[in-house]
């Protein structure tokens, strides 16, 4: 796979990785859109929900549970946002599917 997260995953590129294990590793965004802002990416490479084998929809939601185990560590104390895009309408940029965790900002609900 020629994709950015993959090669993060495979070590060819250098990231800021805040946390990882055998399912995902989470880092920092590059450009954070409030004062915490993360991504987590499943290492296994997939660009939509729909995409997801069962074995990998699995690992996704293990994956999630694990974000409040983290909550010291990602300065979510006070709170956080989970925003998933999928697809082109939604925003989503990079093609593997990737999960923003939002935190450390008083935000408003405004859908578009």
């Amino acid at each position: 796979m020629d994709c950015i997260f993959c090669k993060i995953n495979r070590g060819e590129i250098p990231a800021d990785k805040v946390y990882e294990d055998k399912n995902m590793f989470i880092i920092k965004d590059i450009n954070p859109v409030c004062k915490y802002h993360y991504l987590l990416i499943p290492k296994k490479h997939y660009s939509l929900i729909e995409e997801a084998r069962v074995r990998e929809q699995i690992k996704l939601a293990k994956s999630l549970v694990k974000i409040p185990k983290l909550t010291e560590l990602l300065h979510l104390e006070n709170g956080y946002r989970l925003v998933l895009n999928q697809g082109e309408d939604a925003g989503q940029e990079v093609k593997h599917l990737h999960v923003h965790i939002l935190a450390g900002t008083q935000m408003d609900w405004n859908p578009a």
